[in-house]
């Protein structure tokens, strides 16, 4: 490949003394711009079919998204309120409506299933979300086991350079550190007491990672000095929890928060590897969840800063180009076949949640 393909002699022959300087600084800028295209198109070569690290190498090619939300096992309380259907699992429906304001739509993924249920949806979506709630990890064909085949497809997904990325909210979060350090009995995450809005203490680096890099400075600002993230948790992962694993090197902290008693807790966290992040908190109650006691900021500020990260994770799952293989088949899966019902009115923490596969009670007869 020829790096200049352009023949300078007529140039150099038509230049005069007094435009001497001007002319030759025109020659020198076209072979500068040429020198560096071909760089570019050098570098692109060379990256094709490596393992992808880097949010910029792929391009957002996908305006059309849909993304599955991983249900959960019923609540105890919600079990109590809805006893006749006995539902299996549940989605709040505030996570629903965060991803579709940042422009997706919503497939629910149910647990229970065996591993190929997940591997085929998820080669027909383009990201998963692990939502926040209060289940345990325990627990045989729930959200952990549902989660684990979820993470350990992914992972194979993006080392065969097809992105795919996961985000995880409040117990998602911490789901994610604890499947990247091995589920066993005793597991990695500490009892935390946080029930109160709180800044982030962004690390010294933070603008070096994939969630902030292109973060507006007045976004930073808000979540910086302002009480605005929602934190909701008995459980947090804290530096000895990765220092414990060697997870440092494959995960980049990027903020910390206190809770209630002053403990420090990480915020929000990134994989450097696959496209894997999580938060703490909950970006979807400041503009979904109502519930007065709760006292949520529902601010403007506290609503637009909090909206940055449901629209990156899109933006993120805008790389992938999965999709069904028809509108048919397309419309068999999205959210949109299940009516949400209107539980903040029956004293749940969630305005709204959708439920899945009842197990109906049978009367024994003789």
């Amino acid at each position: 490949m020829r790096l200049i393909d352009i023949d300078l002699k007529p140039l150099v022959k038509n230049i005069t003394k007094q435009n001497k300087m001007l002319s030759l600084t025109i020659i020198l800028l076209i072979i500068y711009k040429t020198f560096m295209q071909s760089l570019r198109l050098t570098s692109q070569v060379f990256r094709k079919g490596a393992v992808i690290t880097s949010s910029e190498e792929q391009p957002a090619i996908n305006n059309r998204p849909i993304i599955g939300i991983l249900s959960q096992e019923q609540s105890f309380y919600l079990q109590g309120k809805y006893p006749k259907e006995n539902y299996t699992s549940y989605i709040a429906a505030s996570y629903v409506k965060a991803i579709e304001a940042s422009g997706a739509r919503v497939v629910p993924i149910l647990i229970g299933k065996n591993r190929e249920y997940y591997r085929d949806l998820m080669s027909k979506i383009n990201g998963v979300l692990f939502p926040g709630g209060a289940t345990y990890f325990n627990q045989s064909n729930g959200y952990a086991d549902a989660g684990q085949h979820i993470y350990e497809i992914a992972q194979e997904f993006n080392e065969a350079d097809d992105y795919f990325p996961i985000f995880g909210t409040c117990l998602g979060f911490e789901l994610l550190i604890i499947l990247a350090s091995g589920r066993r009995e005793k597991e990695n995450r500490i009892q935390c007491n946080s029930s109160l809005s709180r800044p982030l203490n962004f690390t010294n680096d933070f603008r070096d990672s994939k969630m902030f890099k292109n973060a507006p400075q007045d976004l930073v600002d808000l979540l910086a000095y302002y009480d605005i993230t929602v934190n909701a948790h008995q459980f947090c992962i804290v530096d000895e929890n990765l220092k414990n694993f060697n997870l440092n090197k494959d995960w980049r902290v990027t903020s910390y928060s206190n809770d209630d008693k002053g403990v420090q807790f990480i915020a929000t966290i990134e994989n450097k590897r696959y496209p894997f992040y999580g938060v703490q908190f909950h970006p979807e109650k400041n503009s979904f969840e109502w519930k007065q006691s709760k006292n949520y900021p529902h601010s403007s500020d506290a609503v637009r800063a909090n909206r940055y990260f449901m629209d990156f994770f899109l933006n993120e799952c805008r790389k992938s180009s999965h999709t069904f293989r028809n509108v048919d088949e397309e419309n068999e899966y999205l959210i949109y076949n299940y009516e949400p019902k209107f539980t903040g009115k029956i004293g749940s923490q969630y305005e709204q949640c959708y439920f899945f596969e009842p197990r109906r009670h049978r009367h024994c007869t003789v």
